[in-house]
């Protein structure tokens, strides 16, 4: 049997059943709207009535009819409050009594004709904005993002929490899904928050969206040029580019340094230019240096494989030692801790040494990496295709079939795009025995990759 719920009677004059309008200055709200969106992921509060309360309302329309309950202004409360106005500064600024802005907020009374230009004002909306949060009724998450959608500037601090759960979600998924399957979702969301972005007002509201910017131009770029299959090396950037410029609005060195690692990504493994991935990931580890061991560690990874291409073994191996240093350093409260694994050290030293022609070492190390990453399963094709050029390198042409084979069992799951062209690579190397069953077999499952 649902609660019983008791008619409100504050001072204010509000008579609203189940109000909760008239407590909030010393209670706890309906709409925890206050909030940051958590960079670490943890939920937000939902928005809309506490389950309690659903039920109570519920309970009166069965037996009283819908029409005696007021519905309860939501929006107009949460816009009021992402402005920062209390009940009593916002009655003031309007020019009414605290008790018709209760009554307005619980859905007892409607704002007069007269009244409605100076709260559209207030609220620094148009007319029909106003309107429309006057009239919205209550709804999930969804209803609340389609509406702020349709009236951009009312957005606030739960629809940019929602957007960026959404842009999380599709984070997560990264490392499983093909790039290209997870595309449309996280197209259709960067562009929801870049709309949004254009609209905010200063302060908290722009800052979280700010971030989530950055987060979705980010994630854009990585999956344009993984789904690409890393050829497209323009479209990547310009979203790296977005990034770093609402980072910097926000003075957020970690999503700052994140782009600017991916732009080295491309241009160590997109336009071949080790002097320019070198760069930006020198830049990477400064950027990150007083905030992220993560980050930095990672940056002076790669800086360590354009040394590596470059063919210059000292300066590679003075940099991997920089990254072990940084990531000795790693605290449980780094907040670039989900990109960092235990197994990424030796992923990038095997393949420096691969590169600098140290091939045994290269695959000694590669093995035990490969066997610490079946939760990372593009990371892990990459690691199975370096170990392969390692093997063939070596004239180890039984492990390395067997090898190759794994890798592209992985590929064809996850469609990963640096895992395909280490795969490419390595059938090319292979053309000496391309007259070999066990080398046309390998071929004939590499060149269904590329028709897929």
């Amino acid at each position: 049997m649902p609660p019983p719920v008791t008619a409100c009677r504050s001072a204010t004059g509000c008579r609203s059943t189940g109000c909760s309008s008239c407590h909030e200055e010393n209670a706890e709200e309906l709409t925890s709207s206050t909030a940051d969106p958590c960079r670490n992921g943890a939920s937000m509060p939902h928005w809309g009535l506490r389950p309690a309360q659903k039920r109570g309302i519920l309970h009166l329309g069965l037996h009283g009819g819908s029409d005696s309950v007021p519905q309860r202004r939501q929006r107009l409360t949460q816009r009021r409050k992402t402005l920062g106005y209390s009940q009593e500064s916002f009655a003031y600024a309007v020019g009414v009594e605290r008790s018709t802005v209760v009554r307005w907020e619980c859905g007892e009374t409607e704002p007069r004709a007269w009244h409605r230009p100076k709260l559209a004002e207030v609220l620094q909306l148009s007319l029909d904005e106003l309107d429309d949060v006057l009239t919205a009724p209550p709804g999930d998450d969804a209803d609340r993002l389609a509406f702020t959608l349709r009236n951009p500037s009312a957005v606030d601090l739960v629809t940019a929490a929602h957007l960026a759960q959404e842009i999380e979600r599709l984070n997560t998924e990264y490392d499983t899904a093909p790039s290209a399957s997870l595309l449309a979702a996280a197209g259709h969301c960067h562009s929801q928050v870049t709309l949004l972005y254009g609209f905010a007002p200063t302060g908290r509201i722009r800052r979280a969206l700010a971030f989530s910017v950055a987060e979705s131009a980010t994630l854009m770029g990585q999956l344009i040029w993984d789904a690409s299959q890393r050829r497209d090396d323009v479209v990547p950037l310009r979203y790296f580019d977005q990034a770093i410029s609402a980072a910097r609005e926000i003075s957020d060195p970690l999503l700052e340094a994140h782009a600017q690692l991916r732009k080295g990504f491309v241009a160590l493994y997109g336009t071949k230019d080790p002097d320019e991935g070198l760069r930006l990931c020198r830049e990477t580890a400064l950027v990150s240096k007083s905030t992220s061991n993560v980050l930095t560690g990672l940056g002076h990874l790669h800086v360590g494989e354009a040394h590596a291409m470059l063919g210059q073994r000292r300066d590679c191996e003075k940099a991997l030692s920089a990254a072990e240093g940084s990531f000795g350093q790693i605290r449980s409260d780094d907040e670039a801790m989900p990109m960092f694994a235990s197994s990424q050290f030796d992923r990038m030293a095997g393949s420096c040494y691969l590169f600098l022609g140290v091939n045994g070492k290269a695959e000694e190390i590669l093995t035990r990496t490969a066997r610490s990453l079946v939760q990372w399963k593009k990371s892990q094709s990459i690691v199975l295709g370096n170990l392969t050029l390692a093997y063939i390198r070596q004239g180890k042409l039984e492990e390395a079939c067997g090898t190759l084979h794994q890798a592209i069992d992985l590929i064809e799951e996850t469609r990963g795009g640096g895992g395909m062209n280490i795969a490419f690579s390595a059938g090319r190397e292979l053309a000496p025995w391309r007259h070999e069953p066990w080398v046309q077999e390998l071929s004939d499952r590499l060149f269904g990759l590329m028709t897929t």
